[in-house]
């Protein structure tokens, strides 16, 4: 999946940088390998449609992305520098994005030359600041753990085990999942053998499981040891991705909360790491890592024609 990916980029920039007449500015930027299309309609505004979040994400005939991100004006957080719109390529939108909030974060810093910037999300109003050796570290706020936040379709005793039933016919041995919403839902399956449970085959069986009425990410985590986690995810809406930021939130919050690492913890996903900490109970989740701009272009405006028709 990697190499696809990156030799894909190099042939959009082409494209995008030399076909294009729709004027609008866009960047390719990532954050270990989650890669994004960002778009700032602060002083060109884009009236975005499912449509042109899917054309413009597409790989084979888009620019090819994870999200569409777009920066916009605050809506109801007065503080905030923009507010962040993540879009999936299946045309939905949702309320977070860790790794598109370091690489939005990283334009406001350089754009303002602030300290810390403030990022209006749907979930709500998160920060991001610069890290020592060229990281940006994100606070993505309080994990939300009751079954009706997450959200879960049937009240659970416990959402740092909930048990699928019945079983799947697929992974009959599937072992309960932990449930966090971080600005997303997650189900975190904690697991020691990913050929066994392979995450593209139940990935897109687990996301739209009757259990989770809004869809979910589903990850599987392997606790390598106490400070470290290898970690595979399937994304509600984009699929396998080389790495998601609120996963891995999701998946410290719940290793901490089962006494399986420390509170300080470094996800090894197959895009890069990232260093999550969070101090329990209702404190916020912290996540550092890089970021990395691709190329820049225009939007092609036969994308946006095309989504139209």
């Amino acid at each position: 999946m990697e190499s696809s990916k990156l030799a894909f980029s190099g042939e959009k920039s082409h494209i995008s940088s030399t076909m294009s007449t729709a004027g609008i500015h866009f960047r390719k930027m990532n954050g270990i390998g989650n890669d994004f299309v960002v778009i700032d309609t602060r002083h060109h505004a884009l009236a975005l449609t499912p449509a042109i979040a899917q054309a413009i994400a597409d790989r084979d005939h888009g620019i090819g992305c994870d999200q569409l991100i777009t920066i916009e004006p605050p809506r109801k957080v007065a503080d905030a520098d923009g507010f962040m719109g993540i879009w999936n390529p299946d045309g939905s939108e949702v309320g977070a994005c860790g790794n598109a909030t370091r690489c939005v974060g990283q334009i406001l810093l350089d754009e303002t030359g602030k300290d810390e910037v403030v990022i209006e999300t749907l979930r709500g109003r998160l920060t991001c600041a610069r890290a020592p050796g060229g990281l940006f570290t994100a606070d993505m706020g309080a994990p939300r753990l009751l079954a009706g936040e997450i959200p879960l379709s049937a009240p659970v005793p416990d959402t740092q085990a909930v048990d699928l039933s019945p079983a799947l016919a697929e992974a009959p041995d599937l072992p309960p999942f932990a449930a966090v919403n971080m600005g997303n839902p997650h189900a975190v399956f904690f697991i020691e053998d990913f050929t066994r449970f392979a995450p593209g085959v139940l990935g897109p069986l687990l996301e739209r499981h009757p259990m989770f009425p809004e869809r979910a990410n589903i990850s599987f985590a392997r606790v390598d040891d106490r400070e470290h986690i290898t970690l595979h995810v399937w994304e509600r809406g984009a699929g396998l991705t080389l790495a998601c930021g609120s996963a891995a939130c999701a998946t410290a919050v719940a290793a901490i909360r089962l006494g399986l690492t420390e509170r300080k913890v470094t996800i090894a996903l197959p895009g890069g790491a990232l260093t999550i900490e969070w101090p329990g109970g209702d404190a916020h989740v912290f996540m550092t890592g890089p970021t990395a701009l691709e190329f820049e272009g225009e939007l092609d405006d036969r994308l946006l024609a095309g989504a139209a028709a």
